[in-house]
């Protein structure tokens, strides 16, 4: 598969305290990937470099072979908490990134309310985030997300407020989702049911300074069993992240 997002060499320190060292990752057109490691390892301080929120010591950010180093807005991120306006309604919620844009009120919604079906979304267009449930709330932040219309998606963590039932629901949807939208997704965890579950490839951040420690294909093991979480294979990889991620 051809590789639509990277970064090189990502180095940072913050007050002159080395965070991360030495990153490499990428991410194919279309795939998934993890990453997972302790908390304060640098997972949060990575994924700000790679939507260009913040700019790395050294090293360099690509898409699609360009430099967007620092450069934010070309990448789609969603933080941990949904971060709806509770004085908004959910599709004015959701437009938010186009009116942003200077997209004209009347266009945006047009074009933000075509996609609340899609979403699971329909006929809550006018309600407010207080009268969704956390489910809904996640969907709509992620439609919110999707309308910058970017191909890449950097999610940090958008389903650990749930419960577990919902959670897996919206494992299951946003599989659906991303492939029928073509998003290439890269995503925290502290998960790692979630992650087997989810990922073509698993990340391992560790050491103080951060640092990618190991990366497990997980696609060529799901594709040889129908029931990839009861597999021996499953058990063997959990087993080794856990490993990996000295738990």
């Amino acid at each position: 598969m051809e590789t639509i997002f990277s970064c090189r060499d990502i180095s940072k320190c913050y007050e002159g305290s080395p965070v991360i060292r030495g990153v490499n990752l990428e991410l194919a057109s279309g795939e998934f990937i993890s990453l997972l490691g302790r908390s304060g390892v640098g997972k949060t301080t990575l994924f700000n470099i790679l939507s260009g929120v913040d700019r790395p010591d050294s090293g360099g950010v690509y898409l699609s072979g360009e430099n967007i180093t620092g450069v934010s807005g070309r990448v789609s991120y969603m933080l941990q908490k949904d971060l709806l306006l509770e004085y908004r309604t959910a599709l004015d919620n959701v437009i938010l990134p186009l009116v942003i844009l200077r997209t004209p009120p009347r266009e945006a919604r047009r074009r933000a309310a075509a996609l609340f079906p899609r979403f699971g979304l329909a006929g809550c267009e006018n309600k407010y985030p207080r009268q969704m449930s956390g489910g809904m709330r996640q969907r709509a932040a992620l439609l919110r997300t999707c309308m910058m219309n970017n191909p890449v998606m950097l999610l940090d963590e958008p389903f650990s407020a749930l419960d577990a039932i919902t959670r897996l629901s919206m494992h299951h949807w946003y599989k659906e989702i991303a492939a029928a939208m073509k998003l290439s997704t890269f995503f925290i965890t502290h998960d790692v049911d979630e992650a087997l579950l989810l990922s073509d490839s698993v990340y391992i951040m560790d050491k103080t300074p951060g640092e990618i420690t190991r990366r497990f294909d997980i696609a060529p093991s799901r594709a040889l069993t129908e029931d990839f979480p009861a597999s021996p294979e499953y058990a063997s990889f959990k087993k080794q992240i856990f490993a990996a991620i000295n738990m």
